[in-house]
C-alpha cells in the first residue's frame, strides 16, 4: 500500500509514502530518477517522495515545497514527531544506496555532496491537518509503473534520435542545393565573360 498526497505550495507534484519499512524496500527498488527522498536525519521515518518533472533536479522545489515535504516527514517519524528543531535530509532518488547487510529500509548515499538538509524546527498542525485530508490509498503495481516509465523514455528518446537525423538529411540537402546554385552562377559568370571578350575583338577589327 501506497500513500498519495496533493502538496498545497504545488499540487501538481505527486508526492507518495510507504505504508512501513516493507514498502520502503519496494519504493527505493522502483523509485523513478525524477523522484526526491525525503527522511528524517538520525531517526526512523517514512520515506517520502516527490516526483518532479523529467529534467527537473532539486533546485526545482520551492521553499514551500520542502517546508511541506518536511513537515510531512516529521509527522511520519515516531522520535521526530515529538522532538523540536529537528533535521529532515533529501536527496535524488538515483543518490541513494542500497547494500547487503543493510536493515530492512535502511539506505546509504552513492555521494554525500548530494545530500541536503532542512531544519524543522516544530509541527505545524495545519499544513499537517491539511496534507492529511488529501491523503489517498492505493495498490500500485510499481515494477509495472517503473517499466512503462523506461518504455516511453525509450520511445521519446528514439523519436528525437529520428527528428534529428531527418533534420540533418534536410540541411544537408539544402548544402547541395546550395552549392548547385553557386556552381550555376559562377558557370554563367564565366558564359557571360567569354561573350563580352568575343563581342570586344569583333570591335577591334571593325575600328582597324
Amino acid at each position: 500500500m501506497v500513500f498519495y498526497f496533493t502538496l498545497a505550495s504545488d499540487p501538481k507534484l505527486l508526492c507518495y509514502v510507504g505504508k512501513d519499512k516493507y514498502e520502503n524496500e519496494d519504493l527505493i527498488k522502483w523509485g523513478w530518477p525524477e523522484d526526491i527522498w525525503f527522511h528524517v536525519d538520525k531517526h526512523s521515518s517514512a520515506h517520502i517522495y516527490l516526483r518532479l518533472k523529467p529534467g527537473e533536479g532539486m533546485e526545482a522545489l520551492s521553499d514551500d515545497v520542502i517546508e511541506e515535504a518536511a513537515q510531512l516527514t516529521k509527522a511520519n517519524s515516531i522520535e521526530g514527531n515529538k522532538l523540536d528543531d529537528i533535521r529532515v535530509v533529501y536527496t535524488p532518488w538515483s543518490n541513494l544506496k542500497k547494500t547487503q547487510g543493510m536493515d530492512v529500509g535502511q539506505v546509504g548515499f552513492h555521494d554525500n555532496k548530494k545530500v541536503k538538509r532542512v531544519t524543522v524546527a516544530k509541527r505545524k498542525n495545519p499544513i499537517i491537518n491539511k496534507l492529511e485530508k488529501t491523503r489517498v490509498e492505493k495498490f500500485p503495481d510499481l515494477q509495472a509503473e517503473r517499466e512503462q516509465r523506461d518504455k516511453e523514455e525509450r520511445h521519446e528518446a528514439k523519436m528525437a534520435m529520428l527528428a534529428q537525423k531527418e533534420e540533418e538529411k534536410r540541411l544537408a540537402e539544402e548544402r547541395k542545393e546550395q552549392a548547385a546554385l553557386r556552381s550555376y552562377n559562377t558557370l554563367q559568370d564565366t558564359d557571360n565573360m567569354i561573350g563580352n571578350a568575343g563581342d570586344n575583338s569583333a570591335l577591334e577589327d571593325d575600328f582597324m
